[in-house]
């Protein structure tokens, strides 16, 4: 089921929004090469741009979370980091099972479930707070 970015998932920083749209086509690109059988080299490839990307965006994230002192930050960092083992543990089934049907609805449940959370509340309470600082 692919990912659906609309305007009420705006946190009202362009950098992280833009960020944010990315990171739903990247997802829903990675379904797609799994869900069609595609290559184990393709879908490597799209894991890894994803493995390269969430890090950049939660990077982004947590220097705004810096740079204006949020309180939420301990919390939201948490968040990003249990992302990040979560992710790390698809990838590594993905290496020793391959592209199976359970991967394809993994993804969906345990990424794309947890972006929309995550972007929907987490997020969008830095964005509101941001919208006083920036």
């Amino acid at each position: 089921m692919a990912l659906q970015w609309t305007q009420a998932l705006s946190v009202g920083v362009d950098e992280i929004d833009n960020q944010h749209k990315e990171l739903f086509n990247r997802i829903n690109n990675l379904h797609t090469t799994i869900s069609q059988g595609k290559g184990k080299e393709d879908i490597a490839k799209v894991i890894k741009f994803l493995e390269d990307y969430v890090i950049t965006h939660f990077g982004a994230e947590e220097r705004y979370m810096t740079r204006y002192d949020y309180p939420g930050y301990l919390a939201h960092k948490a968040q990003h980091t249990e992302f990040i083992k979560d992710f790390s543990n698809l990838k590594k089934e993905f290496e020793t099972q391959g592209a199976t049907s359970y991967l394809v609805i993994q993804v969906n449940l345990r990424v794309g479930d947890w972006l929309i959370n995550h972007i929907g509340k987490v997020d969008k309470a830095l964005g509101t707070f941001l919208e006083t600082k920036i």
